[in-house]
Order: C-alpha cells, then sequence, then structure tokens
C-alpha cells in the first residue's frame, strides 16, 4: 500500500514515515498543505494520513477540494483537535477515520491495515492462497503452517500477488506501490526480488509465473484428486 503522509510536525513526521516504511509501506511525506492536490495529480495513493493544521491550504480544505474533484482516496485525519464538533467537520468534509494526537503507532498501523483489506476486498486480516498464508497483522507468510523468511521487500511483493491471485500484476504497478520519492525502487530490482521470492517458494506447490510483455503471475498448483 502506497501512503502520503501530510504532517508539518517533522518530528512526527519522521516516526511516520519510518513506521510505516518498517511495515512495508511505500510512504511519502509532504508538509504543506499546498503541495497536496499536485501530488496527488501525479500518483495514485491507497491512504492519506492528514493533518489538519498546516501552512498553506488547511487540511480540511485539502480534503473539501478532493472530495469536489471526485478523489475517493482513503483519508485519515491526525489531529490534535479532539471537540467533537472538530471530528464532526471533518468527517462532514469526506473523512474515512479520525485520530487524536497523541496516539499510539501500532493503533494506527492497524488502521491502516484495515484500509488495506477493504481496499483489497479482504474482510479478514489473512490472506490464504493454496499453502500460502498471509498475516497482514504479524507481517508474515506461513506455508503449511511453517513461517517462510522473507524481506520486507519480498513480503511487500508477495503480498501484492497475493492478494490479486488469478491476475497478473505489472512491473510498474509493484514499483509506483512499493517505491516512495527518495527510494531508489526499479522495475530491475523487482526482477532481483520475484527471483529472490520463486526460490523461496520452491517446493510448496506455488509459483510466480512470468507474462511475457505484461507482468507476474501467482499460480497454485490444483491439489492431488483423492481417492
Amino acid at each position: 500500500m502506497r501512503v502520503l503522509v501530510i504532517e508539518d510536525d517533522t518530528t512526527l513526521g519522521h516516526a511516520l514515515q519510518e513506521f510505516l516504511a518498517d511495515q512495508g509501506y511505500a510512504v511519502d511525506w509532504l508538509t504543506d498543505g499546498d503541495k497536496v492536490l499536485g501530488a496527488l495529480a501525479g500518483q495514485p495513493y491507497d491512504l492519506l494520513l492528514l493533518d489538519l493544521n498546516l501552512p498553506g491550504m488547511s487540511g480540511l480544505d485539502v480534503l473539501r477540494q478532493l472530495r469536489l474533484d471526485g478523489n475517493q482516496v482513503p483519508v485519515l485525519i491526525l489531529t490534535a483537535r479532539d471537540g467533537i464538533e472538530d471530528r464532526v467537520a471533518g468527517l462532514d468534509a469526506g473523512a474515512d477515520d479520525y485520530v487524536t494526537k497523541p496516539f499510539d503507532l501500532p493503533e494506527l498501523a492497524a488502521r491502516a491495515r484495515a484500509f488495506a483489506r477493504r481496499r483489497s476486498g479482504q474482510a479478514q486480516p489473512l490472506i490464504e492462497v493454496g499453502p500460502l498464508v498471509f498475516d497482514t497483522v504479524g507481517r508474515e507468510v506461513r506455508v503449511n503452517g511453517e513461517r517462510l523468511a522473507l524481506s520486507v521487500r519480498e513480503l511487500s511483493v508477495l503480498e501484492m500477488l497475493m492478494a490479486r491471485v488469478g491476475r497478473v500484476v505489472t512491473k510498474r504497478q509493484i514499483v509506483n506501490s512499493l517505491s516512495a520519492w527518495d527510494a531508489d525502487f526499479s522495475e530491475n530490482a523487482v526482477e532481483v526480488y520475484v527471483y529472490r521470492l520463486r526460490k523461496r517458494l520452491e517446493g510448496t506447490g506455488a509459483s510466480i509465473q512470468t507474462v511475457r510483455g505484461f507482468g507476474y503471475l501467482l499460480d497454485v498448483e490444483a491439489a492431488a484428486p483423492t481417492a
């Protein structure tokens, strides 16, 4: 999932960026409300974490303009304003959720995972594909009950493939979803992670197929018929 953080507090902004990146998300960060609409015009996001008290355009004005423009990206407001009228204003402006500062980062991560499941149509925190079970809360994959040792990037690529099983995922989709603005992540890097994943998946009954000219497809062997 690609996340845009809009927060002018540099300490909190850095903490959010590092914490969410450790969770496997691609995270971009802005500190000025005036730059948000331009950023969204050039790059789709799966979730916005939006402060209300911003220099330039206020968070509420950013949100209202997004919805007027027809942009339905999920928005989670992060703010020190904890009055009921502030919550109502944020939700009425089009926010999907509202968290008051200070907040616990694990709770924020849980809310982000809930948005990710909603976007992918997964009601449960587990994604099950053949012998593979992806725990989106614990951030781990198990094969027939055994934990598969994967890096954060490998986990993120496999999560995309599992969430879209039966559909082709292009290299560009992977790059767009997993690379932040300042990250050195290219289509060549995608090939490296797919190669590593193929090695990890050997003998599991799941494999990653290359669809030439398009991208990658997660394939699961059909179970042998029982007598």
